[in-house]
């Protein structure tokens, strides 16, 4: 008997990962550098931020609950465009989720190494064992992954909520003066800064056909969590306005974690780096899920190696899984030995998402209609408006897309067409 993706995922389970793959480490960093560059106006590139946001999170979850396909945006492009698209976008958005997880353990790490004491070899150590533990609940299936993302996101939202709430009584509405200390090209400024921490939507559509019930559940776990999302950071970021907590590089890079120890009468650093390593957990445990069945859906797609294709007896792709997890495994190994920071590492990926986004809005465009094209075609205009600011990572942006749909006209010229593969074939030219 064939084996088949299992149906597991749920309402709450759903949210959460939503939860998971946009709250990131970034919430640590973000509110004090945003306020720091302008001001108590910061909370307006917020709020546009969390618009576009959910503009993304709408239109991805109408395609999702259109098409609920493994491949995600991968197979909403080759849907729109042909199979050579498909595949770009699905290479291309792989690739960016598997450096992240190189850089979001380094994070978490990092925060770690002041309260337990930890020298560069013990930071990488830490930064591998936070990578690891979401590998292996995704290896175990998305029963036991979901129910990790449900306790990580429940989580951090209590702590992110609880770090507004422990701030009110150091509120004062006369820190919300002057409003716009820096101008408004600052706002502007701080909308670009945070930017991706509004990213992550798209990484849950290719879990889609693992709902119980896609065509109901992905438009509720979208509203749900585009709202818990906007909520917390709103939330976080007026506390830390009204705290004054920021204006340093050393308050901007702990400003929550100040919120927060204040409040439990701890150490900042220790309480940030509670909040940070479960972050980063749910972070990597939702990305590990949603690329790992990409890959899946461009192994069927002859886009990507067979053995990518192949599920355990849980339904699990776990090609996809052991791959992601070796690839962010040697990042962590080479940044190690060749002494690399994390910038090395952050341009590509933000490119490589900015370039999804771009064709994913645009297979929007073309395939929906009515409310979910109106939200494809207005994120698709932000987004392009965002595309010259890439600079040099542009290029190898260019270079992996080139590479993917080499590989796929090789397989497709060498092996033989079956039935099966022509209907497939069929279904990914343009409609």
């Amino acid at each position: 008997m064939a084996r088949t993706l299992v149906r597991a995922i749920a309402l709450p389970q759903a949210i959460a990962l939503y939860v998971g793959a946009v709250i990131g480490a970034g919430v640590i960093l973000l509110p004090g550098m945003a306020a720091s560059l302008a001001g108590p106006a910061s909370i307006v590139a917020w709020g546009f931020d969390a618009l576009l946001g959910a503009l993304l999170a709408g239109a991805f979850a109408a395609l999702a609950s259109r098409m609920p396909e493994p491949g995600g945006v991968a197979a909403y492009t080759a849907r729109a465009f042909g199979g050579g698209a498909g595949a770009t976008v699905g290479w291309m958005y792989f690739i960016g989720a598997a450096i992240g997880q190189i850089i979001v353990p380094l994070a978490g790490a990092a925060y770690l190494a002041g309260p337990l004491g930890l020298d560069r070899t013990g930071t990488f150590i830490a930064a591998g064992l936070i990578l690891a533990a979401p590998v292996a609940a995704n290896l175990r299936g998305l029963r036991i992954s979901g129910n990790l993302a449900l306790a990580l996101a429940a989580l951090v939202a209590l702590l992110l909520l609880a770090a507004s709430l422990f701030s009110l009584p150091r509120q004062s509405l006369a820190a919300w003066t002057p409003f716009a200390p820096h101008g408004w090209v600052a706002v502007g400024q701080a909308a670009v800064l945070l930017f991706f921490a509004f990213s992550g939507w798209e990484a849950i559509a290719p879990l889609a056909a693992e709902f119980r019930n896609p065509q109901r559940d992905i438009p509720r776990a979208t509203i749900w969590g585009v709202a818990l999302v906007t909520a917390l950071y709103l939330a976080v970021a007026a506390a830390t306005i009204g705290a004054r907590m920021y204006g340093s590089p050393a308050v901007d890079g702990v400003s929550v974690a100040l919120l927060l120890g204040g409040g439990l009468g701890a150490g900042a650093s220790a309480t940030a780096a509670v909040v940070a390593v479960i972050v980063c957990v749910g972070t990597i445990n939702a990305f590990i899920a949603g690329a790992a069945r990409l890959a899946y859906g461009l192994a069927r797609e002859r886009a990507a190696p067979d053995w990518l294709a192949a599920l355990d007896r849980r339904g699990t792709p776990t090609g996809g899984v052991w791959l992601i997890g070796a690839f962010a495994g040697a990042g962590l190994i080479l940044t190690y030995f060749a002494h690399l920071s994390l910038d090395f590492w952050l341009a590509l990926p933000n490119t490589l998402v900015l370039l999804t986004y771009i064709l994913g809005m645009a297979a929007g465009a073309r395939l929906l209609s009515g409310a979910g094209r109106a939200l494809s075609i207005a994120t698709l205009l932000m987004c392009l408006a965002a595309l010259p600011f890439t600079g040099i990572a542009l290029g190898p942006a260019l270079l992996i897309a080139l590479a993917a749909v080499g590989y796929r006209w090789a397989r497709l010229r060498r092996a033989p067409t079956s039935p099966s593969a022509l209907e497939a074939e069929k279904e990914s030219e343009p409609v």
